[in-house]
């Protein structure tokens, strides 16, 4: 049996967590691991793959993207209907294709791919329905993919017979790979064929004069192909279709299956940037997927190489594990004050449209769209937002500087009330800001500490989500409760203030089982309200009182106050909720006398 493998093949478990041992690493820790580092030799036949390096050269030096910024955003074209479309379970029909087409019209996308149309009849009958219906505004160009087949090409012209404005996009693998094993053709075939069709391509376009066509051409699995021979191609087609600043050709270069890092995908769109023939007649396009989960980060670098134009989806659909992701691309140049040209002020509405057209679920965390994106359940965090928040009250500045929200909620259609949640994972800011928000109770510092492990050990003994209407469930019973069902109860009261400004308070108290009519005197109604309790025997310091302004319309305006007693060595916060701030102060300081006397 193999070192790495185990009984666990004939069905034994791992005594940790029952893991079958199978997966546990069995090899020498290499030689060159530092002592700190103990990992050892896993038994992934890693070796069976070729490093990218190893796969392309690119002939690049003295890079300049590593200090480039971007300051305008690409153009977007968003295939969701066409590249999208073809990864899914259940492809689009017309009416939930013609909903994406909406949707991404609405959202201002002005270069949308809209389908195949010679590799199904749906995809036909969808791009003769935009041609027939006027769904396309003037504003808009469709594109329509094509192989380099000549059938096929003419399938593909016939389709789009009526619409204005179009862009023909060609492609064919040109990876060795590809052209070996796949096309079983080499170099100078495959570029052969590609003349051929682009030479077709051209013939059917100039017989439709006053229509605006345009050429795209997409080198299939660019990322894996020899940089000479991109070159060597494209060139070609800019020269064939005699592309000039005015009509431009697209040349699209995919990471059709991501295999190396995003800095690789970077020198290799620079190299092409600096090299292409008659560059300001050329669009450079990028189409990355995230096979490697690094999509975004190929997209963003290689705008900073100098790609003009980014072709992905909405949400990052698409094959395997999906296109390169235009909301998440978009909206981080918004998070660094850059306009993404595109509107996503409606995320959650642009969301369902997607889900329902894809019938697939978009994570909770997406990033930008996901329901919990914008939501916190860590202490700290919770903290850190809500004195965000606070400080922005108060602030002059439009910049928007509240930690761990790269973008404003609000931006994307989003609420606050959804920014901090509770559960076992919070803390006391958190607790106290959904307060605050929810029902106008502005815990003190101190209070807050105290409530929030009442919220803790509610939260650790059902293992649920705390909502605010959990939290003031919580807070009522915990101080607004103590006293009505027994202990210390203030019947009746009149509080007075004399001619040399002491005050005196006369009340009816029932403790315990006991009730008698009690006064006392001080500096205020609340010191001499604590004399009246200690004329009844129950003796009540007044370490720290907290009264927060009135809130709620007028005419049933409510003031809240918070009391911190001591009564018979123990120390406890009360609260009260009264029509004025003094009844809501003595309403605190029972609260505080009960909880402790409890």
């Amino acid at each position: 049996m193999p070192e790495f493998m185990s009984a666990a093949t004939s069905g034994a478990r791992s005594p940790m967590h029952g893991f079958p041992t199978i997966c546990t690493p069995r090899g020498p820790v290499p030689q060159a691991a530092p002592r700190w580092n103990p990992q050892r030799s896993s038994s992934m036949p890693s070796h069976r793959y070729r490093s990218a390096y190893d796969r392309v050269a690119v002939p690049l030096t003295g890079r300049s993207w590593p200090q480039a910024r971007v300051e305008r955003a690409p153009l977007w074209v968003p295939v969701d209907l066409r590249d999208g479309n073809q990864a899914l379970a259940e492809p689009m029909d017309t009416p939930r294709k013609r909903r994406m087409f909406d949707l991404l019209v609405a959202m201002g996308f002005k270069e949308i791919e809209v389908g195949y149309p010679s590799a199904s009849r749906t995809d036909f009958d969808f791009v003769r329905h935009l041609a027939t219906s006027g769904a396309v505004p003037d504003d808009v160009t469709v594109v329509v993919f094509t192989p380099a087949r000549a059938g096929l090409i003419d399938r593909t012209f016939e389709s789009v017979a009526g619409l204005d404005r179009v862009v023909v996009h060609l492609y064919i693998a040109t990876a060795p790979v590809w052209r070996e094993v796949v096309l079983g053709r080499d170099r100078a075939d495959v570029h052969g064929v590609v003349l051929d069709a682009a030479r077709r391509m051209d013939r059917l376009a100039s017989a439709r004069p006053g229509t605006d066509i345009r050429f795209q051409f997409s080198p299939e699995v660019f990322n894996l192909t020899e940089p000479d021979y991109v070159l060597e191609v494209c060139d070609s087609l800019t020269e064939l279709w005699d592309a000039s600043p005015d009509r431009p050709v697209v040349h699209n270069l995919p990471a059709t299956v991501e295999i190396a890092t995003p800095n690789v995908y970077a020198d290799q769109i620079e190299y092409m940037h600096r090299h292409l023939a008659r560059r300001d007649s050329v669009i450079l396009s990028v189409h990355p997927h995230n096979d490697r989960g690094t999509g975004v980060a190929c997209a963003e670098l290689a705008v900073l190489a100098g790609a003009q134009r980014v072709e992905g989806c909405l949400f990052g659909n698409g094959e395997r594990t999906g296109n390169v992701d235009l909301v998440n691309l978009a909206l981080n140049l918004h998070a660094q004050g850059v306009d993404p040209m595109i509107d996503f002020s409606d995320i959650d509405e642009i969301r369902r449209t997607v889900e329902h057209c894809n019938r697939l679920p978009v994570s909770p965390r997406h990033p930008y769209g996901g329901d919990l994106v914008y939501t916190a359940f860590s202490g700290t965090h919770q903290d850190a937002i809500s004195k965000g928040f606070a400080h922005r009250a108060t602030s002059v500045s439009e910049l928007w500087e509240v930690p761990y929200l790269p973008i404003d909620p609000a931006d994307v259609g989003r609420t606050y009330e959804a920014v901090i949640r509770v559960n076992s994972q919070s803390g006391k800011g958190g607790i106290a800001h959904l307060l605050r928000t929810g029902h106008g109770v502005d815990l003190p510092a101190g209070m807050r500490v105290e409530f929030s492990r009442t919220v803790q050990e509610a939260t650790d003994d059902s293992g649920a989500e705390a909502t605010g209407k959990d939290l003031w469930n919580l807070f009522e019973a915990a101080y607004l409760a103590p006293g009505r069902d027994g202990g210390v109860a203030l019947t009746s009261w009149s509080a007075q203030t004399g001619p040399a400004g002491e005050h005196r308070f006369v009340c009816t108290l029932r403790v315990d089982d006991r009730e008698g009519d009690y006064e006392g005197t001080g500096a205020g109604p609340v010191t001499a309200f604590a004399d009246a309790l200690a004329a009844a025997g129950v003796a009540a310091d007044v370490l720290e009182l907290v009264e927060q302004e009135p809130s709620g319309p007028a005419g049933t305006r409510t003031a809240t106050a918070y009391a911190r007693c001591r009564t018979g060595g123990e120390e406890r916060w009360g609260a009260g909720r009264a029509a004025s701030g003094v009844a809501a102060s003595v309403a605190a300081v029972l609260s505080a006398v009960n909880r402790a006397r409890g």
